[in-house]
């Protein structure tokens, strides 16, 4: 299965050849950023995994800015990403809050995370008060959320990797 995902993805030679892609080359043409092996591996999955509760189109773009100073592999690093979707996005945002709010002050959440009505009179200030009263732990929730995410990431894909290795060196 692995054999045939590699041959549908484009080469690194097919990227480069792209008018978009063309000018980035000299920055990305490096080995260290296609190469795949255990340490690339986890480390990548570990940027997606923090780069993914990032907000909507930016995952991508930080998980390749990211992954560019880490120097690891960035495609696996941004398909890492992905695994935040329109259906799994508020849980982990909600499980973000939760942490940030435990962090914060010691307890559960005890208020609902109710959006202010679009098109009341008082919208902006309803929206600035909630800010004031979901922002701070939803600020601290994420980063924690996602930096405990990349943590267990890369130690899982590391396990693995080495795991899988020994059961084939042992075969």
């Amino acid at each position: 299965m692995l054999q045939r995902i590699r041959q549908n993805l484009p080469t690194q030679q097919q990227i480069f050849a792209s008018r978009w892609a063309r000018p980035l080359a000299p920055w990305f043409d490096k080995p260290y950023f296609w190469h795949l092996n255990r340490r690339q591996a986890a480390s990548a999955v570990a940027v997606g995994l923090f780069c993914g509760l990032m907000p909507g189109p930016t995952q991508m773009l930080a998980a390749l800015l990211l992954g560019y100073v880490v120097r690891t592999n960035l495609p696996l690093a941004m398909f890492t990403t992905l695994y935040t979707n329109p259906f799994t996005y508020l849980p982990l945002y909600y499980l973000a809050y939760s942490i940030g709010h435990w962090l914060l002050y010691a307890s559960a959440p005890s208020a609902e995370l109710v959006f202010p009505a679009w098109g009341s009179a008082d919208y902006w200030q309803q929206l600035a008060h909630w800010f004031g009263q979901f922002g701070k732990p939803l600020l601290l929730g994420v980063p924690v959320l996602g930096g405990s995410l990349a943590a267990i990431g890369y130690v899982l894909v590391s396990w693995l990797w080495r795991w899988q290795t020994l059961r084939r060196r042992h075969k």
